[in-house]
């Protein structure tokens, strides 16, 4: 047991903070825009499974890219980013 604290021990570890930091941000944004988007168009499957699956927002770009009834493009994406 004394393993696992050490190993979720990030105090003085600056990377590991910022890494974690990011990493949550990303999630965070990504799932977000996925389940709005299945929500929206009423997909209960996926929205269950993006609920549920952590994937690091690997399961949501997959979602958002290729199996939403409105799939976005890449030039939308980069639409959204640079309004940001």
């Amino acid at each position: 047991m004394d393993n696992l604290f050490r190993f979720f021990n990030f105090q003085g570890n600056y990377t590991a903070n910022i890494l974690f930091a990011i990493g949550f941000i990303w999630t965070m944004a990504v799932k977000g825009f996925a389940l709005w988007r299945a929500s929206q168009y009423k997909q209960l499957y996926w929205f269950v499974a993006i609920l549920i699956l952590n994937t690091l927002g690997v399961l949501e770009i997959i979602y958002l890219l290729a199996f939403a009834k409105k799939r976005l493009t890449f030039s939308q994406i980069t639409n959204l980013v640079k309004r940001r």
